[in-house]
């Protein structure tokens, strides 16, 4: 009995371990805000999911008019429509923090402070011209390379032919696609390193998940906000959870891994 406590112990020391050197599923959706009711894609959310010991960080970039690269989940700031406004109009608004909205190499120059939590880049796909989603998806490469944050860095995206075209730039980079409408082999032989569908497409398509990972590729899961969601995707063998509940889904995860 004495032995089996030891055991069972070291098992919750490792597990625990675990989290805390990140080796997790937890991405935190725009950042790690809704607890503590921080702004969406910004510097005190990013630093949030860091400090939780999230796997990742979800962030989504857009191209001003005058072709700077800021962070904002929607198209508009604060009223103000990004693609049609140039960066210094943007500078007029702020987060209720008090913060200006973050361009990409700031964000990025943050996030790169630590080694634990991937910077998770959604490149957002452009209202205006699909030219302009070409235009911020080679800048968005150059400045990851220019900051020497490939490996730090994990993009997902909407826009297959945007995916496509990051891979083409950046072989090596992780990349996974979002729209759920591409199946398993054909997403590999574009390029893509992983699936990150919405997670009633994998009720939808099952096997996916299991052609998938014979693949090679990840299995990321959007957005699951509970508790029963999140179990589910777990029992699913999901490689990330992309949630803004990550608070709720560590205890999920505890819950889960370290029962005696």
């Amino acid at each position: 009995m004495k032995n089996l406590k030891l055991f069972i112990t070291a098992c919750l020391l490792f597990t625990l371990t675990g989290f805390a050197q990140n080796n997790n599923c937890v991405i935190a959706h725009r950042g790690a805000w809704k607890t503590n009711n921080l702004p969406e894609n910004s510097i005190a959310s990013l630093k949030q999911a860091i400090a939780l010991g999230c796997y990742g960080s979800e962030f989504d970039v857009h191209l001003t008019k005058d072709s700077i690269i800021v962070v904002n989940h929607d198209h508009t700031f604060y009223g103000l429509p990004i693609e049609t406004s140039a960066y210094a109009e943007l500078l007029t608004k702020q987060h209720p923090n008090s913060e200006k909205i973050p361009t990409l190499e700031a964000y990025l120059r943050e996030g790169l402070k630590q080694k634990k939590t991937k910077l998770i880049l959604e490149i957002k796909t452009s209202e205006v011209n699909p030219e302009r989603s070409s235009l911020l998806t080679k800048m968005s490469v150059a400045v990851i390379k220019k900051l020497k944050a490939e490996k730090q860095v994990e993009y997902i995206c909407f826009s297959y032919d945007v995916g496509k075209l990051v891979h083409q730039l950046s072989p090596k980079a992780q990349l996974a696609y979002l729209n759920g409408d591409v199946a398993p082999a054909q997403a590999k032989q574009d390029g893509y390193t992983g699936l990150d569908y919405h997670y009633s497409v994998y009720k939808e398509h099952p096997d996916w998940i299991k052609e998938a990972k014979a693949l090679g590729l990840t299995i990321n899961a959007w957005t699951a906000n509970d508790k029963t969601q999140m179990e589910t995707l777990l029992n699913q063998k999901a490689d990330y959870i992309t949630t803004n509940e990550p608070e709720l889904l560590f205890e999920v995860m505890r819950e889960k891994y370290t029962k005696p």
